[in-house]
């Protein structure tokens, strides 16, 4: 390595700035460990009163960690800090690293304990709230993040995970009231996921939807696929997800990846999940011709791999979930982009062409609202798995239920409960005696919270009945113990809806304009059962009171949930891939 001046210089005569610019000459020769050496040897002959020792001990650390000495670098961000307890950036670089260290409780100790003006004190309550997030601690991480709001009102990433935050606990109104935000400025920060299940408005979740993508994304470097695509006869087509796992996604698509006539489609697979040993995830995997994994790549790393493929037709199924790599798409790897079965709404990323949807749940009087361009693949949208193992089924008690009364059920993710579905379900409890509403234990504060509301509307709180998470052939057995499967509005059920009416559970929906709240009343339509289809709360109500105490009306709209007529209609993956693999032909042709 060329030498550098610093070690032909007295120590003592060095100023920090000269130290600095020297350091990163010796990192860009010699690596991080360079710049470290000279660090160290700076403060070595440093003793107190040098007013800027706590940055070289900082600079240091970051070296440090640079060079992969972890604990060195904790070691210097702590001297750092003891030097000067208000140097923020310290403290959140010292909490990042004892996080990735498994300390989360030292992590959470450093921010809470650091002592910050306002501006900096929410960064600091930021990183607290987004730890306690993902530890599962979700009161603590709503309440640090409501106090970051109290400090700085308008940042959007902290409203959506505060507003989501509360949905998962049933904590309403879930949009809540931050001083110094309207009402509409929160709904329009709410998140993608969120807005699916707060409005039944297209243009809203188109609005909320480009607001994340204009934060979240920036438009790529430049085109990587020709647009006048590659001419291929065996037309290459390219999966992206971050969920091939044990997700509701995968549980839908693997058999379609596996149906795909290879005589005129090569089948890749870009991987961006976490390993999670699934069975379901190996069976994915599986089914493509060429896996790529994707997950540690940059992402144009990523899009410059699929270029290198010459995919013809590049199918995102994520939409705007969570591990979503929209930014992969903004360099246009494949000349034809989709998004498709993940995000069940508008997704208005430039780069899209096309969102693969029904001619139903997106009906021609709102198609023109939807970005990217509303794609109908097949009658029905919606791919599903007709090898889905089944356990053995439950008794009632076995279950948890009472071996008497009618039994109301919804297994969909708290979140997608709102305020207004669950009085309701309330009203329909109050409406039908000795019922109880059956419901998947998600999380501890969203049950109580739920009994709460329940207790406070005059039902007896244990006629909500919350049973554990079980694995996938087991709850598919499940299903088969309810009565009646009330949904969630305007964020219906979509894999958990195929699934109750595969085992012969009834469904009641109500429909609304947008595709989320459509999704339930597509798979009833299939399935000749229209009549579970309501247009008002009201008519909804009403229709599951009248199941339930009507024992002629029901065992009549039950007879339309046989396995035999799903597998023939909602079930039939056979026809769904023909017709997918028709559209898919079509796009890339430009016909």
């Amino acid at each position: 390595m060329e030498q550098s001046r610093l070690e032909d210089a007295a120590y003592s005569g060095f100023g920090f700035a000269e130290l600095v610019a020297e350091a990163e000459r010796a990192a860009a020769i010699g690596g991080p460990r360079a710049a470290a050496a000279l660090y160290q040897a700076w403060i070595a002959e440093r003793s107190g009163g040098e007013p800027q020792l706590h940055l070289a001990w900082f600079n240091l650390a970051s070296a440090l960690n640079g060079s992969g000495d972890v604990q060195g670098a904790i070691v210097g961000y702590r001297i750092a800090l003891a030097q000067r307890p208000e140097f923020h950036q310290a403290a959140i670089n010292l909490g990042l690293l004892l996080e990735q260290a498994g300390d989360a409780g030292g992590a959470l100790d450093t921010w809470r304990k650091a002592r910050q003006r306002d501006d900096a004190r929410t960064a600091l309550i930021n990183h607290e709230g987004r730890l306690l997030e993902q530890a599962g601690r979700l009161v603590e991480a709503e309440r640090a993040l409501f106090r970051s709001l109290l400090t700085t009102p308008l940042q959007p990433d902290v409203i959506q995970h505060w507003v989501h935050l509360r949905q998962r606990m049933c904590l309403w109104p879930a949009l809540g009231e931050v001083p110094g935000l309207t009402a509409e400025q929160v709904g329009d920060h709410c998140g993608p996921l969120a807005a699916l299940a707060l409005f039944d408005r297209v243009a809203t979740q188109t609005r909320v939807g480009a607001g994340w993508i204009e934060r979240k994304t920036a438009p790529a470097g430049s085109r990587l696929s020709p647009d006048e695509g590659y001419g291929h006869g065996r037309l290459r087509i390219g999966y992206l997800s971050s969920d091939f796992c044990r997700h509701a996604m995968s549980f839908l698509v693997a058999e379609l990846f596996e149906r795909h006539d290879r005589s005129r489609f090569e089948i890749y697979g870009y991987c961006a999940t976490h390993e999670d040993g699934s069975d379901i995830r190996q069976r994915v995997l599986a089914a493509f011709d060429h896996v790529r994994p994707v997950r540690h790549l940059s992402d144009e790393a990523a899009a410059k791999l699929i270029r290198s493929d010459e995919i013809d037709v590049l199918v995102d199924l994520n939409g705007l979930t969570r591990g979503a790599r929209l930014q992969v798409l903004r360099w246009r790897p494949a000349p034809v982009q989709a998004t498709y079965l993940g995000f069940v709404g508008p997704v208005p990323l430039p780069e899209l062409d096309y969102l693969f949807c029904d001619d139903f749940v997106v009906p021609d009087a709102v198609a023109a609202e939807y970005r990217p361009a509303p794609l109908a693949i097949a009658p029905m949208y919606q791919a599903n798995d007709s090898r889905r193992a089944v356990g053995p089924v439950p008794t009632r008690p076995q279950a948890g239920l009472p071996d008497t009364g009618f039994v109301f059920c919804c297994f969909s993710n708290h979140y997608k409960i709102t305020e207004t579905v669950f009085a309701d379900w309330l009203a329909i409890l109050g409406r039908v005696d000795g019922s109880v509403l059956w419901l998947v234990s998600d999380n501890e504060w969203s049950c109580a919270n739920l009994r709460c509301a329940a207790e406070r509307s005059g039902v007896d709180p244990e006629r909500i009945v919350f049973g554990r998470r079980v694995p996938p052939a087991e709850y598919m057995a499940r299903l088969g113990v309810a009565d009646l499967f009330l949904d969630t509005y305007p964020y219906n059920a979509g894999t958990v809806a195929s699934d109750a009416t595969r085992m012969g559970l009834p469904l009641l929906t109500l429909a609304g304009e947008a595709f989320a709240s459509r999704m339930a009343a597509r798979l009833l339509l299939a399935l000749d059962a229209g009549e579970g289809i309501a247009e008002s709360r009201e008519a909804y109500v009403e229709a599951a009171v009248r199941l339930a105490t009507d024992a002629e009306a029901y065992a009549e709209y039950k007879q339309k949930f046989s396995f035999d007529t799903w597998t023939r209609t909602v079930g039939d993956i056979g026809a769904l891939t023909r017709q997918l693999e028709a559209t898919l032909v079509r796009i890339a042709r430009r016909g």
